[in-house]
């Protein structure tokens, strides 16, 4: 488990690490290039039932803090709760799948919970966000190009960033803890054979 925990630290320090690359100018490709949706998925299916929900909402809170203060954004807005709660439903999700979490749930649950994830908090947006229409243009409009004011990363690029690493993140998690279970699934079959 040691290595699961390693590895999520690690995503969130990208995170932090990206989004100042961003806020600099340096590396607008990258815009959410974060797997939020695979670290709230792979957590909540495989480790221990005390890290499932607090670890990855902990992870992203303290990524949160530096990442807000850099952009002067306040830390507890309705734009954020609504990414919050988007990450509980995907951590359901995780749940549901963790007595049946391998390659072939996971990976699909990390395609679907990425769609979720993007829906939730594009709709949110469009919803409470003056600068889009209330109409299904409207909707379009926050699901494929955003505000003109965020013209340099449209929507779909941040799905697409999204959904790319949510699908990275997700296969080398699997792969690690799939790895980490060979070796204690061979100490049990030798003890049987003995």
């Amino acid at each position: 488990m040691i290595p699961a925990l390693f590895l999520v630290i690690c995503v969130v320090a990208f995170r932090a690490m990206t989004g100042l690359l961003i806020h600099s100018g340096a590396a607008t490709w990258l815009s959410n290039f974060a797997p939020l949706a695979a670290i709230a998925l792979c957590c909540a299916a495989y480790l221990p039932r005390r890290y499932k929900f607090a670890l990855p909402l902990l992870t992203l809170f303290i990524s949160d803090l530096l990442l807000n203060a850099t952009y002067h954004a306040p830390l507890f807005d309705p734009q954020i709760l609504c990414r919050y709660f988007a990450l509980a439903i995907v951590g359901l999700i995780g749940f549901a799948l963790r007595k049946r979490a391998s390659w072939k749930t996971m990976l699909p649950a990390s395609l679907a919970t990425s769609v979720i994830f993007y829906g939730i908090t594009n709709a949110f947006s469009w919803l409470t966000d003056p600068g889009y229409v209330k109409n299904f243009a409207g909707l379009i409009q926050a699901l494929t190009v955003g505000l003109p004011q965020y013209g340099a990363t449209p929507s779909w690029m941040f799905f697409r960033n999204s959904l790319l690493s949510d699908l990275a993140f997700t296969a080398i998690f699997v792969l690690l803890m799939r790895t980490q279970s060979a070796p204690a699934s061979a100490k049990v079959a030798v003890a049987r054979a003995a």
